[in-house]
């Protein structure tokens, strides 16, 4: 089994709120981050597959239908766009880093098991000092 990953970058806005919540309360859990005004971030989005090596191209995956995949999919989705307003697949639910990983695994899954191997990791990097790895259920 052998792992490579493609880098992709997005940049976007967002609110952390739970609407269940009173403004001091959403002020008090997310901090800056409930700014009704929104804020946002440079993203780097890491997306790892794995697979054995295909004996007659050397790949795990041609890196150039990845790419594809993930910019149809999620970049051109994500990019410039407000992720509590704007996207698709992060509709009505929280726009935490967390939760989209998850999103972000869920639009590609299927597509790159396609190409013929497997998703192994989505990794989204939201500053300089905070990411999170999903490696799936």
């Amino acid at each position: 089994m052998i792992y490579i990953t493609r880098r992709e970058r997005f940049n976007a806005a967002h609110m952390l709120r739970n609407e269940k919540w009173s403004d001091d309360k959403n002020i008090e859990v997310f901090g800056k981050c409930a700014n009704q005004n929104w804020h946002g971030h440079n993203f780097e989005l890491f997306v790892t597959v794995k697979g054995e090596i295909n004996a007659n191209t050397g790949f795990v995956v041609n890196l150039k239908d990845l790419s594809s995949v993930i910019q149809e999919k999620v970049i051109e989705k994500l990019d410039h766009k407000n992720l509590n307003l704007d996207v698709d697949f992060m509709r009505g639910k929280m726009a935490s880093t967390e939760v989209l990983a998850i999103a972000i695994w869920e639009e590609l899954e299927s597509d790159i098991n396609q190409l013929g191997s497997k998703l192994h990791l989505v990794k989204v990097q939201e500053t300089e000092n905070n990411f999170v790895e999903y490696f799936g259920k």
